[in-house]
């Protein structure tokens, strides 16, 4: 692996960012590549979280993990939530940029970056200065300009029908 790691965003208002961010990581994987996995405002455990765990080659990591969604929280839960995620982002930062993943993907960063969780600013330093030959996905609605400029592809998952609309809720093992 010698050329220049590129960087993916997956976005849009359809289903399959994070599974088209999985896809990618199962092959890496699977080519002994190192991947460091990290879930933001993953609460809940899922199953491709299980699954993580038991693939030597792949890290997995939550942050800005809360009991609910972030809008539903207290204004001290948020202040707490934002504090604490800032600490964990300093320290995911150092791990990326050590230069140890050949993968990393940020799922549900576009989340966190419109909920005010992670500063834009510091995920465009990151884009920047990512090590050279590591490959960078980012999920997520809504994916801003400034993040977007620095991505080499970006793939916009489009919702033509859902069965949301129609009550179906989300299902273990299809959804989580």
């Amino acid at each position: 692996m010698n050329s220049k790691g590129q960087i993916h965003i997956y976005t849009g208002e359809g289903k399959g960012k994070t599974t088209a961010a999985l896809g990618l990581s199962m092959r890496a994987a699977g080519r002994d590549r190192k991947v460091l996995f990290v879930q933001f405002l993953k609460g809940q455990d899922t199953g491709e979280q299980f699954l993580m765990r038991k693939i030597p080659q792949i890290t997995h990591v939550k942050l800005a993990n809360a009991r609910t969604f972030f809008h539903a929280l207290t204004a001290e839960e948020q202040k707490s939530l934002l504090e604490e995620t800032e600490k964990e982002w300093e320290s995911l930062y150092k791990q990326i940029m050590d230069g140890g993943f050949d993968l990393v993907v940020l799922d549900e960063i576009m989340a966190a970056m419109y909920l005010g969780i992670i500063p834009e600013s510091k995920v465009v330093t990151l884009l920047q200065e990512k090590p050279f030959q590591m490959e960078l996905v980012l999920t997520g609605r809504k994916a801003p300009d400034l993040i977007s400029k620095e991505a080499g592809l970006i793939t916009e998952m489009r919702k033509i029908r859902h069965y949301y609309d129609q009550g179906i809720q989300s299902r273990e093992g299809t959804e989580y």
